[in-house]
């Protein structure tokens, strides 16, 4: 999935790490993040992420 970057980190604005999946994809809606955003949050796998950066590998490993 390609997902914009800059997008990525708009979207995940304002969330406390570690965060579950639902904290990230919860965060993301209040943000109004875009389709694709939204369709690589909610393919992650349930688990805690520590950081922007894990999320971000996660959803680059969807790719």
């Amino acid at each position: 999935m390609n997902v914009n970057p800059i997008e990525m980190q708009k979207a995940l604005g304002g969330v406390h790490y570690p965060a579950s999946k639902q904290d990230i994809v919860g965060t993301a809606q209040k943000h109004k993040a875009g389709q694709d955003v939204m369709e690589a949050l909610k393919s992650l796998p349930e688990k805690e992420y520590d950081s922007p950066a894990a999320v971000n590998r996660e959803v680059g490993k969807e790719s």
